[in-house]
């Protein structure tokens, strides 16, 4: 028993020091000012109890990564010939990051390529140390041993520094606001750069991290004096299994565990499975985080834009209107439908600023600049976010953004009322087009569970990819893949609406040579978006050979713009994207009219004198009833923009308003697009209703499942 135990001190001391700071930390939760309640002494029990217990099961997943650090420690890897054969392969990787131009961790652009070639090198040299210096092998594992420890006490001891001031803004363990932190790393670290004392804090927790690791290291370095054999290891692999196991189907009862005291049930919960439920469920609560209206006034203050024609005429002979009260609500028409063809392209990262049309020098796209002048140009159009699948939300759903991630990625976005679903009662045949895996942020998930047919990287032919990097084929590849696939649909005698989302304008901005004249190898934002306006461009040459061309209406717009990070919480210029509708019996004309991405498609069919039942809560903003506004958020914020004023509403029930302004210099005076935001001492409180009630209609709406089909 004495020597099991003495082979298990580096689970049992890591691990207990986890559920140690576990411990401590709900002490101090329940004493922090934030926790505005008060425990029975069997309430402080059972939160203690319990939430020991979900530690130790945390802590058996958590010690995987150790495990498999034991399993591999052994001598016989080092003798001849494997030894060779290991480090062969692995030198062999190192020269495949080092010279070869486009490998994989290249392809992933940002410093990937960078870390892998440290990553890798480090382990090769170890390994190469280890093998020819046999009589330093016992230090360098010592050193590794040490440096293994050190991660492990780091991540146990910042998680507990995360939680803390987690719990000190928002009064619970971390949720999905938690998970957007890490995607927006900029501002996070911004703000905790303005917000707290970061030199003194992080030394703090470079010293108490260093000490713990050598107390460890310490009491278990004499673990390393013995290498199990191969019987040994896998009888306590086995074990481990077991106990993974078990871990896995417990953990998540923990959190079922339900309690009338909010304070309770998170003090008990532990952080790292609700920063794994979070990241897994990716939604926030809206009535619980946000401010709130009543539910009645919510939905009549939000369905007043929303105006309908119902029987009789007024006294001077004019059809009567009144708001809609539910859905859906009737479209009609004014004159007869046209079953035009209809091509929906989102242009990765199309910001405004890169048009010509907005006072950009740089000549980046010079076909879209000469195709906004035969457009319905829509100038002032924002997106809804600034990530692909909020994009594609707004224009297959068309409607405001919720909290937490979109629609697209959720378990629940099948069977929604969507673009694809009017077209298809109208006899259209529908497709989603895509130069990557479409399985990549669920789209395959989400356009298929709504009824489209997708054509993905996995529907080319190897002849049919002339350049392709880690997401995908090359926009020309899949400029000349949608001409065939409209092709066969234009053979069927059926119209069709397809939509196509490109790839190209993403990093690492790699694109084939010799098509335009910044080069590849620059992997520059500038190449990027000239190289999709290249190949825009191919596409409506070879539509125009077409017989379908003709009878077909092409929508270009942004799925988001290039950058979302700015001076304020909702930037505008980040949000601002061009659209341009175009078609041969389309008339070119420049609409300035303040819009939301959620209003293209209804406008769209709105051009086609499409009458059907509608679900969508964007709206034609031909409309004479159409009042100017567009919706911007990021996955926490949520901001409603009229012509003046951005109203935005945050968690923890926060209301904000700004004065928009345009700055002095703009690109083109014309079409400003920075603006100054200056913030209001006191909201105007109609505006803030109407940003709460369009925020909470749409939440109620979604959530009640009026917005499926």
């Amino acid at each position: 028993m004495k020597a099991l135990l003495s082979k298990l001190k580096p689970f049992l001391y890591v691990g207990g020091l986890y559920i140690v700071i576990s411990f401590v930390l709900r002490i101090i939760f329940m004493g922090h000012p934030i926790t505005t309640t008060s425990f029975s002494l069997g309430q402080v029990l059972g939160m203690l109890l319990v939430g020991s217990f979900n530690d130790i099961f945390i802590t058996i997943l958590a010690l995987s990564i150790l495990v498999i650090y034991f399993l591999f420690i052994a001598n016989v890897k080092y003798q001849k010939p494997y030894g060779y054969i290991i480090l062969g392969a692995m030198l062999l990787l190192l020269c495949y990051i080092q010279f070869v131009p486009n490998n994989i961790f290249y392809q992933y652009g940002g410093s990937v390529e960078e870390i892998a070639l440290f990553f890798f090198g480090a382990k090769t040299l170890c390994f190469a140390a280890m093998l020819f210096a046999g009589k330093w092998r016992r230090q360098v594992r010592q050193v590794l041993y040490f440096i293994t420890l050190f991660i492990y006490t780091f991540a146990i001891v910042m998680n507990a520094v995360s939680e803390y001031f987690f719990w000190n803004e928002f009064g619970i363990r971390y949720n999905f606001i938690a998970v957007d932190y890490l995607i927006y790393t900029t501002e996070v670290i911004g703000n905790i750069m303005e917000s707290y004392p970061v030199v003194p804090l992080f030394s703090g927790v470079f010293v108490v991290v260093l000490a713990l690791t050598i107390f460890l290291y310490k009491k278990t370095k004499s673990t390393l004096e013995t290498i199990p054999n191969l019987k040994e290891k896998g009888l306590f692999l086995g074990g481990y299994v077991v106990l993974f196991l078990l871990s896995l189907w417990v953990t998540p009862k923990f959190d079922n565990i339900k309690s009338n005291n909010v304070f309770v049930q998170e003090i008990r919960a532990n952080g790292v499975y609700k920063f794994y439920y979070a990241f897994t469920h990716s939604e926030l609560d809206f009535f619980q985080f946000y401010p709130t209206l009543p539910e009645e006034e919510a939905r009549s203050t939000f369905f007043s834009n929303f105006m309908i024609p119902y029987p009789g005429f007024g006294e001077c002979g004019f059809r009567n209107f009144a708001p809609i009260r539910e859905l859906p609500y009737p479209v009609e028409g004014e004159d007869d439908e046209q079953h035009k063809n209809v091509v929906l392209i989102s242009v990765e990262s199309l910001s405004a600023e890169f048009m010509a049309a907005y006072g950009n020098t740089e000549g980046i796209t010079p076909f879209l600049d000469s195709l906004a002048q035969k457009s319905i140009f829509l100038t002032n159009l924002y997106a809804t976010g600034n990530r692909t699948v909020r994009g594609l939300e707004a224009l297959t759903l068309c409607v405001p953004p919720t909290p937490g991630e979109s629609i697209v990625k959720r378990k629940d976005n099948k069977n929604k009322f969507t673009t694809g679903s009017v077209f298809k009662s109208k006899g259209y045949s529908v497709k989603y087009l895509y130069g990557g895996y479409s399985y990549f942020d669920n789209m395959k998930d989400f356009f298929g569970g709504n009824g489209y047919d997708i054509i993905d990287r996995d529907n080319f032919t190897p002849e049919e990819i002339t350049f392709a990097n880690i997401w995908g084929v090359s926009d020309e590849d899949m400029a000349r893949k949608a001409i065939k696939e409209m092709n066969a649909q234009a053979k069927t005698g059926k119209p069709f609406f397809n939509h196509w989302m490109t790839v190209s304008n993403h990093r690492p901005f790699t694109y084939p040579e010799g098509r335009i004249d910044i080069p590849g190898t620059a992997k520059s934002r500038q190449g990027g978006v000239k190289y999709t306006d290249y190949a825009l461009k191919l596409f409506f040459e070879l539509a125009k050979k077409e017989s379908w061309f003709k009878d077909t209406v092409f929508v270009i717009v942004a799925d988001h713009c290039a950058s979302s990070a700015g001076r304020t919480e909702l930037p505008l210029d980040r949000y601002r994207i061009p659209c341009l509708i175009y078609a041969d019996f389309l008339e070119a004309e420049q609409i300035d009219k303040l819009a939301s991405q959620i209003d293209v498609m209804p406008t769209v069919m709105e051009l086609l004198n499409f009458s059907y039942e509608s679900k969508f809560l964007g709206q034609d903003i031909f409309s004479r009833f159409y009042k100017p506004r567009a919706y911007i958020a990021t996955y926490r914020e949520l901001g409603y923009l009229t012509p003046d004023t951005l109203s935005i509403i945050k968690p923890l029930r926060e209301q904000i308003q700004y004065k928009i302004v345009p700055e002095a210099e703009q690109p083109k005076v014309e079409l400003p697009i920075f603006y100054q935001q200056l913030k209001v001492a006191q909201p105007d409180g109609k505006l803030m209703k109407k940003c709460i009630s369009a925020y909470e209609t749409t939440y109620f709406l979604l959530k009640n499942g009026e917005l499926d089909k």
